[in-house]
Order: structure tokens, then C-alpha cells, then sequence
């Protein structure tokens, strides 16, 4: 990563800001890089990722829902020998934590996904994960949303959470305020926190502290141009660290993590490497001139675990800290989560709070 300091198009950019919080996430940050924590860290995240994946099939299964997937895997794509070198160990740690991928030469790539062949000659190879699946988070959430209210859910929408008021070692209610200024108690008998980035501040008022800090990602999402040149596989450049995704007659280039706050303002030259990206691998692919770029805080923890279990309140439960895996692992930590509210321990190797 040393040829990317300084650089604005760099996959991983840390903005100095006078927050201790930031400061205390980059440390916890490099002390989970050490190799035993990266490899616990790894298994764990793979064992809840193999579950979560056959707990959506069985969700699309139960319910047809319909949101522009793909079965057909993921390709890894790696530009340099020194890279693709590495590719067969990576294979065989994925089948020790349960996941199937293969080595590939340039041809084979190009033969897995054709619209590849203008990149061919600057390809070494890639790592092709056949059992991996993609398609359109936002269609999912929304047809999921859909059947939930179907089946009695009530959403608030256009809602602010103001506080959590609580009483001895239990939360009593939720109090809120909606976009009139109406303000309202909500009580249940449990609460789970899934606020993404934004929970951390609910939780530090009542004197809880949780690792998680805001990583900003950009995205660009095109309509297609000429749908032939554009990849019908979703592939991840290993060198950019960069992805890509085709949602129906568009195609979502992602990347890059930028340590900087809350912001979630566009940045050109974080949005212009995206692009250019694009043109580079599928010349005409997309249409340039309708880009949507979009850019978000991915609430990310040191070690990329996502915080799954108990607080000090015994009504209140967390789900949150997913990092860049948030719809991943969804379906198994929504699954954990219930077995763990309804005290039973999940089958599954993963550091559950309890």
C-alpha cells in the first residue's frame, strides 16, 4: 500500500481530524492487522458469511423475492504476477473455512466473463468464487419492507430517534420525533440497535462505548450504453480494490475507503477513478454522461467484526458494525440475532457478545 500514500485516487485514504475516536479506531486498527487476529478475524467473518448465504437462499426461497440477482459467483481480478502468486494459498484457506474458489489464467477469465477481453492483456489472472451471489440491495430492502408490512410490521419513516430512556438495567422506551414535530414513546419488549454509523452516538449517551467508526465508500451507478460490453459477472479488482456489479441495465463500479467523520460529501477525484475505471475495463459500456455517483459511511470495527449480541440492558441487543459487508452478512446476523434474543446459542463458529 506504500505506492498509494499521498494519493487522492488511493483505495484506502486517512484525513486527519481532531476526533479521539478516529484516533482510537486506527490503532485498534493496526493491532487487529497483527496475523493471528487477521486470521481469527477472518474465519469468524467466513463462517457468518456461510451462513447468511443459505439463509437468504432460503428467505428467496420462502418468499420469491425478486431483486436483479446473480448466481452466477464472483471473479477476482489481479493485474500483476506477484499477485495472482498468492492466489492458489487464498484458495485453499477459503476451502478450510468452507468456500469453494479456483485459480484462473487470463484466457479463463475472459472465457468466465467475456466482456473482459479488452483487459485480457494487461490480466495475470484471477480467483473465480462460483458459489458467490450479487444483486440490488436497495430492490431487496425494499421488496423485504414490502412483505414485512404485509405481515403486520410498522415502519416510521421520516423518524428521529431522540434517546433511549431507561429504567434500572432495562430500556423502557424509545423516544422519537417524526419530520412534523411530533414527538412519541415507543415501547416494546426488546430493542436491537442497527443503526449503522449513527448508532455509535445513541449508545454514548447512555455511557456504552462501541468500536465502530464511519468509513466512507463511493459508488457510481451508469445505465448501460451497449449492454454486450459490460460484465454480466460481478468481479473485484484486487489490485484497485475496486468492484463491480450488473443491476439489470446498469452497471455500479464501488471502492475506496476514506477515514474522514461523518462527511458524506462527493469528492471528483474519489469519484473520477470510478469512471475511469469503467471506460478503461469496458470501453462503451456505459453511458458517462448519466453517472450517478453516491458516497456513504460503512459503520466499520477494527477487526471488521460486526458487534452481535447483548449490552449491559437486558432488553437491548446490537446488530451493527458490518463494515463493507453489511447486505453479506445480513440474513445470518438478522437469523443470530433471534436465536440470541431468544436464548440460544448461534450453531455457527463467531464472537457473539454475551
Amino acid at each position: 500500500m506504500l505506492r498509494w500514500l499521498g494519493r487522492d485516487d488511493a483505495p484506502l485514504k486517512f484525513r486527519p481530524t481532531l476526533d479521539p475516536a478516529q484516533w482510537r479506531w486506527a490503532l485498534a486498527f493496526l493491532r487487529e492487522c497483527l496475523p493471528a487476529r487477521s486470521r481469527r478475524n477472518t474465519a469468524a467473518i467466513a463462517a457468518l458469511a456461510v451462513h447468511s448465504a443459505r439463509c437468504l437462499a432460503r428467505l428467496r426461497e420462502a418468499t420469491g423475492l425478486e431483486y436483479e440477482q446473480r448466481t452466477r459467483g464472483i471473479l477476482h481480478l489481479f493485474n500483476t504476477a506477484a499477485e495472482l502468486a498468492h492466489a492458489p494459498q487464498r484458495v485453499a484457506q477459503l476451502a478450510q473455512l468452507g468456500i469453494e474458489a479456483s485459480v484462473c489464467s487470463a484466457a479463463q477469465c475472459v472465457a468466465i466473463e467475456p466482456a473482459l477481453a479488452a483487459r485480457q492483456p494487461a490480466l495475470a489472472g484471477g480467483m473465480h468464487a462460483a458459489g458467490d451471489e450479487s444483486g440490488n440491495a436497495h430492490l431487496f430492502t425494499q421488496a423485504l419492507a414490502a412483505r414485512l408490512e404485509q405481515a403486520g410490521a410498522r415502519f416510521y419513516w421520516n423518524t428521529r430517534i431522540q434517546s433511549l430512556r431507561r429504567t434500572g438495567a432495562q430500556i423502557e422506551a424509545i423516544e422519537v420525533i417524526d419530520s412534523t414535530g411530533t414527538t412519541a414513546s415507543l415501547r416494546a419488549d426488546a430493542y436491537v440497535v442497527c443503526l449503522g454509523s449513527y448508532g455509535t452516538r445513541l449508545l454514548a449517551a447512555l455511557g456504552l462505548r462501541v468500536p465502530i467508526y464511519p468509513v466512507k465508500g463511493y459508488s457510481i451507478t451508469a445505465p448501460l450504453a451497449c449492454a454486450e460490453r459490460a460484465p454480466e459477472l460481478s468481479l473485484t479488482d484486487e489490485s484497485r480494490r475496486i468492484v463491480c456489479s450488473r443491476l439489470g441495465n446498469h452497471l455500479r463500479v464501488a471502492g475506496t475507503a476514506e477515514l474522514n467523520g461523518f462527511d458524506t460529501g462527493l469528492r471528483p477525484e474519489r469519484i473520477r477513478p470510478l469512471t475511469e475505471w469503467a471506460r478503461l475495463n469496458f470501453p462503451g459500456a456505459i453511458d458517462e454522461t448519466r453517472v450517478c455517483a453516491w458516497a456513504g459511511l460503512r459503520p466499520s470495527t477494527p477487526g471488521n467484526l460486526p458487534l452481535i449480541g447483548k449490552t449491559p440492558w437486558s432488553n437491548l441487543w446490537l446488530n451493527t458494525g458490518h463494515g463493507t459487508l453489511g447486505w453479506t452478512l445480513a440474513c445470518g446476523s438478522a437469523a443470530a440475532i433471534v436465536d440470541l434474543m431468544r436464548g440460544q446459542r448461534p450453531a455457527i463458529s463467531f464472537p457473539f457478545r454475551d
